[in-house]
């Protein structure tokens, strides 16, 4: 089954409805990239959890977009820096929905500080969000993930490069990472998949409150098309990775950065 949808230039694409039945969690889902990787699945068919921190509004704007899709939807909200909300999280899906069949681990955290002047609370807190939280909902999936499931864990382009300043941030997805492919292994005889999205620099408000004109003028440059990457280039890669035609990909980092840099 297929569904057609509008794109810019008046272009119609079929958007093909390959997963329905699947339950959805991607975290850090009420806007932004997170709000775009959901909205992309509940166009295929799945049901979605939408998790947010702290913005209870914009997780009933994306959920009433996807109702408005046919799609189901359940709303979660918690600080993903402690295991705690973690296991509470997973209950809450399996009463909802009794399942859960992709998980994509995007929210994060990012602050620039050089070694030299970075607190262990600063260390602590950026490990535990995009290290430790995101490998407690690798250890849910492997007790409450259907066969066949799909686990995405957003990591970053700068995996590929020296990185001076947010040193802490890529040693936390360069963690993760690892973690990732050695997950794979242990939950791939159930046919469950475990990948990466590396994405480049991406126009967003929170890139754009974060780094100064100057970082950014460069990796405009760095780019082949010359400009910093849209939310919408990077949707499809999670789409293609949570999708039956990625059974045979699993233990992968796939670059998405306009050819920033390449690893």
């Amino acid at each position: 089954m297929a569904t057609s949808q509008q794109l810019a230039h008046g272009q119609v694409s079929q958007v093909a409805q390959d997963m329905i039945g699947k339950v959805a969690f991607v975290t850090g889902s009420s806007q932004g990239m997170g709000k775009a990787f959901a909205v992309a699945l509940a166009k295929r068919g799945c049901d979605l959890v939408i998790h947010h921190r702290k913005n209870p509004e914009e997780a009933e704007l994306t959920a009433q977009e996807i109702r408005g899709l046919g799609r189901k939807v359940l709303i979660v909200q918690g600080d993903l820096n402690t295991v705690g909300t973690v296991e509470k999280v997973f209950p809450q899906i399996m009463a909802a929905f009794g399942r859960i069949d992709i998980v994509v681990n995007n929210a994060a955290f990012i602050y620039a500080c050089p070694i030299g002047d970075t607190t262990e609370a600063q260390y602590d807190e950026i490990f535990a969000v995009n290290t430790k939280v995101p490998f407690f909902i690798m250890k849910e999936c492997a007790k409450h993930m259907s066969d066949n499931g799909r686990v995405i864990n957003i990591t970053t382009t700068s995996l590929g490069e020296l990185a001076p300043m947010v040193s802490t941030y890529v040693g936390s997805k360069a963690a993760l990472e690892h973690f990732s492919r050695s997950f794979s292994k242990e939950v791939g005889p159930r046919g469950i998949t475990v990948n990466m999205v590396a994405p480049g620099p991406v126009s967003t408000v929170g890139l754009l409150n974060f780094a100064p004109e100057f970082v950014l003028d460069g990796y405009k440059t760095l780019a082949s098309a010359g400009r910093l990457g849209e939310i919408n280039d990077i949707v499809p890669a999670v789409e293609f990775l949570a999708s039956p035609a990625a059974q045979w990909v699993t233990a992968q980092t796939i670059f998405v950065n306009g050819g920033i840099h390449a690893r």
